[in-house]
């Protein structure tokens, strides 16, 4: 069992006060908020031994280096990658993405094809659409039905000897809904294709191993699981790595730079060109530590639990309509939904004042809102520090915007 408020203590942004109410903070899909051990360790980086890494022989280049690399190492550990070379630091869910995309494009050729989900995020959708651009291959798509699941019969149908590649959430950012990546994954293996997980909505809710699933890329964010905002990793398979060109030029990523040719550097460096957020790196593995101090199998349950009843508390609600799948273990601690008539926007903004925090719009996902042929929802996205209470407020701050835009 979580002790709740000995773990919301530990996150000093959930003491405070917006517009004068206690802020319900239900945005966790967007982004986490940041225990205070993460936010100390940038502050001890920073104060204590900032310096660039890998190239200085003076010690706080040497200190700084060795906790950049144990970061790495504990997201391998973490993952379950068999190499700390497999691991490579990125900006973030969408560069890692950006990154394979790029390399792909010199890979294939007219008439190859893409698969991706109509589940996906714009940024595992834009980048595959720029490649397909570039190299005359197609961009197919697994379609979803209304439950918010996409339709595996289909998928099968997709494949062939055609498939390079089929791109795939772990889990849904705009319905919550968990895709069935090990069925995605062996059906792709089966036809020869390559499968890239995005990660970055299941990290903080679940541990992958990526060598069980037998991913070939997987990629997640820093941001989602407690960590710091312009970090991320994307694990992928060495053969895969040795494979795909550098996505960046630069320096770090060189074994020897003439003005005839260039040879680049070893793994995981071909990779990581430039001065990397160093700072984000390390806390990234401390916010890691964090999660796993916490327990994943203690946070899916107690998030099992605030997703079952911010969903029973929701459907009392008069027009309520909730959106993706109706089998609650099929869906994360994400309930995205609208009150009927009323434009989505209106009620973010109004309960707002009342100090709750959710997300509106169509989340970064619009093919799934034209298919319910909908604006957008509203999406209240639970993390392990969240509270039933919290849920009950924002229960009576929707009753409050119901009266006064109906």
């Amino acid at each position: 069992m979580l002790d709740i408020q000995k773990i919301r203590a530990e996150f000093p942004i959930l003491s405070q006060q917006i517009n004068g109410k206690p802020l319900v903070y239900f945005d966790n899909g967007a982004t986490s908020q940041k225990p205070q051990v993460v936010i100390d360790a940038i502050v001890d980086y920073y104060s204590r031994y900032n310096s660039n890494i890998h190239r200085g022989v003076h010690s706080l280049s040497q200190i700084a280096t060795d906790a950049y690399e144990q970061a790495r190492l504990k997201i391998q550990k973490h993952f379950n990658a068999k190499h700390n070379y497999e691991i490579i630091f990125t900006s973030g869910t969408t560069e890692s993405i950006n990154l394979v995309a790029n390399g792909f494009a010199s890979l294939l050729k007219k008439g190859d094809e893409i698969i991706v989900s109509a589940l996906e995020h714009h940024s595992d959708i834009v980048p595959w659409q720029m490649v397909c651009e570039h190299t005359g291959a197609k961009l197919r798509v697994i379609p979803m039905n209304s439950d918010g699941e996409l339709v595996m019969e289909d998928y099968e149908k997709l494949l062939s000897d055609k498939t390079k590649l089929v791109c795939c959430n772990h889990i849904s950012n705009a319905l919550g809904t968990i895709n069935p990546i090990e069925f995605i994954i062996e059906k792709a293996h089966k036809v020869g294709a390559a499968v890239l997980i995005d990660g970055a909505q299941a990290c903080p809710h679940l541990k992958p191993d990526v060598q069980a699933l037998d991913a070939d890329f997987y990629v997640t964010s820093a941001h989602k699981m407690c960590g710091p905002t312009g970090v991320g990793m994307l694990y992928a398979k060495e053969e895969w790595l040795r494979k795909l060109p550098p996505y960046k030029g630069g320096g770090e990523m060189i074994a020897t730079v003439t003005f005839e040719k260039t040879t680049y550097a070893d793994l995981p460096h071909k990779f990581e060109a430039g001065t990397p957020n160093i700072c984000g790196g390390i806390a990234f593995g401390v916010a890691i530590d964090y999660m796993n101090d916490v327990g994943f199998d203690a946070i899916a349950v107690y998030e099992k639990e605030l997703l079952k009843y911010g969903t029973q508390k929701l459907l009392e609600l008069e027009g309520i309509e909730i959106y993706g799948p109706k089998d609650l273990n099929k869906k994360a601690s994400v309930i995205s939904f609208n009150l009927k008539g009323i434009h989505p926007y209106d009620v973010g903004t109004i309960i707002d004042k009342l100090g709750i925090a959710v997300r509106t719009g169509h989340h970064c996902a619009q093919p799934i809102m034209d298919y319910y042929k909908i604006p957008g929802t509203i999406r209240a996205s639970f993390a392990f520090y969240n509270t039933k209470e919290e849920i009950d407020s924002m229960i009576e701050a929707l009753k409050k915007a119901q009266m006064m835009l109906s």
